[in-house]
């Protein structure tokens, strides 16, 4: 039967140098459909508790899923996992761009990486075929240039690349990896993993098409969002200027995090934002393989700062992180230190709570010029920022102690610099604030991954009904999240409506497929329906998320994690300092309450945080039982 997928996982033992082909079968792609459920199979079937990340029983999971590679906007996404090299918790991130589609296309539907390999080396992979190529001569590269050299050393324009920079080079513990040069999968260190393998680059080119059970259903339902796209009547915002336009707007509800998350007033907000980028330095926008939204921002400039339009621009997370966090209002600053992310294989959401933190503690004595090498290191100073990427990268001076992220650097600190570590489980907050959405409180105390805004609720849309008195129409609603709810509340409906967005996006994570397409439930169940010939439907795939989160929290709870790790970093119980948020801060307990009762929803031990054996046995992995008697 012709189906989305090949059946076939690629196995590289980077240590022995082999190469193996595995077919787990059928029933393991249903189960799972890919990304997180694949990453998490592996990691707690395959390493042993408590190994170092670092190290080379680590093992690094590249999982797309039954939907990657097929021609329609939003299928071109992979996740990649590992043991986290920041946190020690179950490490995932998603990224879009060229290369999953070309793996898919190759004919592999996951990759295994494990051991390490004695010199740097390389991964090709094409149509069936994978071989290791010496990298020496590409270590120390940029993305870029390492993409360039690649496809010159191939003779293959058209590829997909997965990449490291220096910055994985050097184990910098929030260091990312790009696909290509404009996508990064950022979060969690997945590039210290690859960089501690010695792993440069992996590269795939298919050049077979990916064919579903029913193509013709693919085509329809392609076609109608990409005229959507058109007609300007789907995912404009995204169409227009990605992420990031107007976020002076966010400014009254106090939801853009300024210097370090301490402050509510920001008043050139309106420079950094991605519609005032545009205008100043864009060259158009680009996009993610067979992607009709073309969400991205491509920019350029020769002064102040020389901005090489191959690594795009910055998204709103990055605004947000390299500019209002950091307290730096200056774009071509920014974008500067946006390009250096990208190419040095940084994740810039890291990087600037990280630099935003040392500039705290810089303007509060607990780091002095003598420390920085003579940096000064205040919130606004854009051209502290962008030297500060460029330590960080190399691990030069302080950038030594900023690579391993803000709560390592305030243990080494001390002197009560812990209070300005914004993170949860050891990993920065994103660019949301939790003292104004709720729910993202809920969302990232419990994320298994750290703080994450992608699988949390913004709870902000919640509050006002539609005509018929429920919620608008959307997602939640049809998943019977039905009844508007204050924004403040965290009481069980917001707990109920956490979960179900929780749920809901950890299945795009394995399907795996861009959180920004709106397509609906029972569009994607269409989709899957269409490219694998299986009967799905909307219960089936909600359970594909449920059983991915499950598994996630398995493998934390088996690395040491527990309740007491759920919790927002110590700012986040008060006010700022001025602003909307004022008057605001997290009632801790109240955060305890909900944190419980989101356990008790998802079938875990409501005082632990523990699957039940029950629940295990319910999302069809009793296996995974064994991994909680330790």
């Amino acid at each position: 039967m012709t189906r989305s997928f090949s059946g076939k996982i690629l196995r590289v033992d980077l240590t022995q140098g082999t190469i193996k082909v595995e077919e787990p079968g059928v029933a393991y792609f249903r189960r799972y459909m890919g990304g997180w459920n694949i990453i998490a199979d592996t990691l707690l079937r395959e390493l042993p508790p408590k190994v170092d990340p670092l190290g080379p029983q680590n093992k690094l999971i590249f999982a797309p899923g039954v939907l990657t590679g097929l021609a329609f906007s939003g299928a071109s996404r992979n996740a990649i996992g590992a043991k986290s090299p920041l946190t020690g918790a179950f490490g995932a991130a998603e990224v879009g761009g060229q290369w999953g589609a070309e793996l898919k296309r190759a004919g592999f539907d996951a990759l295994i990486i494990e051991g390490c390999s004695p010199r740097p080396v390389y991964l090709w992979i094409k149509d069936g075929v994978a071989e290791l190529r010496d990298a020496t001569s590409l270590w120390g590269k940029t993305t870029g240039d390492t993409l360039d050299a690649l496809r010159t050393e191939l003779g293959e324009r058209r590829l997909g690349c997965a990449v490291i920079g220096p910055a994985g080079e050097n184990l910098i513990r929030y260091a990312c990896i790009m696909n290509e040069t404009k996508d990064a999968a950022g979060r969690t260190g997945l590039g210290a993993v690859m960089g501690s393998k010695r792993l440069k680059a992996i590269v795939a080119r298919g050049t077979k098409a990916l064919r579903a059970a029913d193509p013709e259903k693919i085509k329809e339902i392609a076609q109608w969002m990409a005229r959507g796209v058109e007609a300007g009547e789907q995912a404009a915002w995204a169409h227009q200027y990605g992420t990031g336009a107007h976020i002076e707007d966010m400014l009254p509800t106090g939801n853009l995090p300024i210097r370090n998350f301490r402050d509510g007033d920001f008043p050139k907000a309106a420079d950094i934002s991605a519609n005032a980028l545009l205008e100043r330095l864009g060259t158009g926008m680009d996009g993610c393989w067979a992607c009709a939204v073309r969400c991205k921002k491509v920019l350029k400039a020769k002064v102040p700062y020389r901005i090489d339009p191959a690594y795009g621009g910055p998204e709103y997370e990055t605004i947000a992180a390299l500019g209002s966090c950091c307290g730096v209002d200056d774009p071509y600053a920014l974008c500067k230190a946006n390009e250096l992310c990208n190419a040095y294989s940084l994740d810039t959401i890291s990087t600037g709570v990280t630099v935003a933190f040392a500039m705290e503690c810089f303007e509060n004595g607990l780091l002095t010029p003598e420390d920085t090498g003579g940096l000064e290191l205040r919130f606004g100073n854009g051209e502290a920022l962008v030297s500060a990427v460029e330590k960080i990268a190399y691990r030069q001076g302080i950038g030594d102690m900023l690579a391993e992220g803000c709560w390592r650097a305030a243990q080494k600190i001390g002197r009560g610099s812990e209070r300005f570590a914004m993170v949860v489980k050891g990993q920065e907050l994103p660019m949301h604030e939790p003292r104004f959405k709720r729910g993202l409180a809920i969302g990232y105390a419990v994320s298994p991954t750290g703080a994450d805004h992608c699988h949390s609720l913004h709870d902000s849309g919640l509050v006002n009904p539609g005509e018929d008195g429920l919620l608008p129409p959307g997602i939640l609603r049809s998943l019977g999240v039905l009844e508007p709810m204050a924004l403040e509340s965290m009481g069980p409906e917001k707990v109920r409506a956490a979960m179900c967005q929780a749920t809901y996006q950890v299945m795009n994570n394995c399907l795996t497929i861009c959180l920004f397409i709106p397509w609906s439930m029972q569009q994607k169940a269409d989709l899957v329906r269409a490219a694998t010939g299986w009967d799905v439907s909307d219960h089936e795939l909600f359970k594909v998320g449920e059983r991915a989160l499950t598994l996630a929290r398995v493998f934390d709870v088996r690395e040491g994690f527990t309740v007491d790790d759920d919790r927002l970093p110590e700012r986040s119980y008060g006010p700022t300092t001025n602003g909307p948020l004022a008057e605001g801060g997290i009632d801790r307990e109240l955060l305890r309450e909900a944190v419980q009762t989101f356990y008790g929803m998802m079938g875990w031990d409501r005082e632990t945080g523990v699957p039940h054996p029950t629940r295990l046995q319910e999302l069809d992995v009793a296996w995974a039982i064994d991994c909680l008697k330790f």
